[in-house]
């Protein structure tokens, strides 16, 4: 999941590689073995194509002018959604929180594990997202 423009950049970045590579492979077809470069062909179309998705996602992400998850979705996946989709960058989200951008970077690189639930209810607050949940006690 691309969580910021650095990464965005490098992602398209590696899709300009691997397509290199693809280009590059064409030209040497003739010296492999047929299995082997259709085996090659296959894996570099497929991360392409991984690669192009999470592009996608990211730009919809910036652009989204709703954004519905539940509680069940992954929470850390959640709370960088809301950043993105927000326009926030790392950066400045940490400035609103009065934190140092290194905490958010770790937060998110960690998938918010080491986050409390004051520290998480902060961000929801700071990212203003709607949150609701029911807790309900199993006997």
């Amino acid at each position: 999941m691309i969580q910021n423009k650095r990464q965005y950049n490098v992602t398209k970045k590696q899709i300009e590689t691997l397509s290199e590579a693809m280009e590059a492979a064409v030209q040497e077809k003739a010296d492999m073995d047929p299995r082997l470069y259709d085996a090659m062909v296959a894996g570099t179309r497929s991360q392409i194509d991984d690669l192009k998705q999470e592009l996608r996602e990211f730009e919809e992400l910036e652009n989204a002018s709703l954004l519905h998850m539940k509680f069940s979705d992954d929470f850390a996946r959640v709370l960088i959604h809301g950043r993105v989709a927000r326009g926030l960058t790392q950066n400045e989200l940490a400035k609103k929180l009065n934190l140092k951008p290194q905490q958010i970077q770790k937060y998110e690189a960690t998938q918010y594990r080491g986050a409390s639930l004051k520290r998480i209810l902060d961000i929801l607050a700071a990212l203003d997202l709607d949150f609701e949940a029911d807790i309900l006690l199993k006997k």
